[in-house]
């Protein structure tokens, strides 16, 4: 399903295509990645920064069941007003909450709550959005 006002800024590649769900305001930037071999779904107003990768594909750790071809895909989901930073990975099963923001370089193996701002490997949260963010940028707070 794809919502209006869709941006996916090229070259942008997946495996499917049919198992991903975007809300309405979507903008991905460049080389955007979407293994979906199950559901990846985003909410509204959601910004994606370049290079970001999105598997919902697991492989076992042992190797024999890797050589016989045992795979897994579990769904990831992202709510609305989320921006993900540049070169961030989304790993399988993993729920990213409405209104957080990934910090860039980051890769996503844990589920990360809503109104948080995240970052890291493994990203871990770093800290609430709080009401001081809205007077973070001059153009808006009249300096």
């Amino acid at each position: 399903g794809m919502g209006e006002n869709v941006i996916f800024t090229p070259p942008f590649w997946c495996d499917y295509g049919y198992n991903i769900f975007v809300g309405d305001y979507f903008y991905s930037n460049h080389n955007l990645i979407i293994n979906d071999g199950v559901k990846v779904s985003f909410g509204d107003h959601v910004f994606i920064a370049p290079n970001c990768c999105f598997t919902t594909a697991e492989h076992p750790v042992d190797p024999e069941q890797r050589k016989a071809g045992l795979e897994i895909a579990r769904p990831i989901t992202v709510g609305s007003n989320v921006w993900i930073g540049a070169g961030t990975t989304v790993l399988a099963g993993v729920t990213i909450g409405d209104n957080s923001v990934i910090g860039a370089g980051s890769v996503v193996s844990r589920s990360i709550p809503g109104n948080v701002v995240a970052v890291g490997v493994p990203c871990r949260m770093m800290r609430e959005i709080s009401e001081e963010d809205k007077y973070r940028y001059p153009l808006y707070n009249g300096n």
